[in-house]
């Protein structure tokens, strides 16, 4: 008996060093970062921002390397995440409402336990904007179309049972309105349909048209107050329309991280979070920060998912 006490001890304190060890040197190879929607959208964007900064931190010669994988609306990107080995090596952009959402519409192969959540980098408020193509440059203009021609004005989007979806649903309870959705696999292509007139409108956020003002309309922010990358335009409050709406975009990775890498991974956010480079990198960008680390954005999902269940019980999305 004690010789196999002694060998159990002698295996555990092995495992504890090589894990340690393990963690001491992490990361020791390049780290994925998985991105659910095409290149140059928000959550891209965001995504290729946050990188550098997060290498900086982690020190030891980091390298991130994004790799976009769209389609399903984020699903194929975030299952992706969601089944990969938990070492530290596979990391994901999380975006909120649409992760969560995906779990309620369809048949997902995750679920909020799937994953160690890292950090919320972002809250990107939503934007409604016009093609210059269809006259429809003010939000009495186009409200006006809807009413008179139901569904007939159509609306571009990143996906459905996301932030974009979640804006539109809101808007048409408000003004008693219907649109058709034209869904896409990201912002990107979204907004590239609109600028070539194929769709009237599209609910995007306010990073993904913040260096296309002069190509589009941009009618409204759905934020309570004026946005600092666009102090010049009014926000839906403003035009007597009750619409605050938005986009998180963070990161997880697998769950069951070892808590050694866990806790690196965390503290890089914590410190890029008080960067004033990556502040001013992400302003450039038109990437509002609002940074939530580790249980507090575990916490903050599961508040989102709250909210997104309600919704799909009263006006389900497809």
């Amino acid at each position: 008996m004690f010789r196999y006490l002694q060998t159990s001890v002698l295996a555990a304190a092995l495992t504890l060093a090589s894990g340690a060890a393990l963690a001491a040197g992490y990361p020791e190879k390049p780290i994925t970062v998985v991105v659910g929607f095409s290149a140059g959208g928000g959550t891209d964007v965001m995504a290729r921002t946050t990188a550098p900064f997060i290498e900086k931190y982690l020190g030891g010669g980091a390298s991130l390397v994004v790799k976009n994988v769209p389609g399903a609306s984020g699903q194929i990107g975030i299952t992706e995440v969601a089944t990969s080995d938990a070492d530290g090596y596979t990391l994901g952009t999380y975006n909120l409402p649409g992760m969560m959402a995906r779990t309620l519409d369809r048949e997902a192969d995750y679920s909020a336990d799937s994953f160690t959540f890292l950090a919320n980098v972002v809250n990107d408020p939503n934007v409604i904007v016009t093609s210059k193509k269809s006259g429809l440059d003010t939000m009495d203009k186009l409200l006006a179309e809807a009413k008179a021609n139901p569904l007939a004005v159509t609306v571009a989007m990143s996906s459905l049972g996301g932030d974009d979806h979640f804006a539109l649903n809101k808007l048409q309870n408000l003004t008693g309105t219907e649109f058709t959705i034209v869904p896409f696999k990201g912002s990107a292509p979204a907004r590239t349909a609109l600028m070539g007139g194929h769709v009237a409108m599209a609910i995007l956020n306010i990073s993904e048209v913040a260096n296309f003002r002069d190509e589009l309309n941009v009618l409204g922010v759905a934020k309570a107050e004026r946005s600092e990358f666009a102090p010049n335009l009014p926000t839906f409050r403003e035009q007597g329309l009750d619409l605050v709406n938005g986009s998180m975009r963070g990161f997880v990775a697998p769950d069951g991280l070892p808590e050694d890498v866990r806790s690196k991974l965390l503290e890089a956010f914590r410190q890029l979070a008080k960067d004033p480079e990556f502040l001013n990198a992400m302003k450039e960008t038109a990437n509002p920060v609002e940074v939530a680390v580790g249980d507090d954005f575990r916490a903050l999902n599961a508040e989102v998912y709250d909210l997104a269940k309600q919704v799909w019980e009263t006006t389900p999305w497809n």
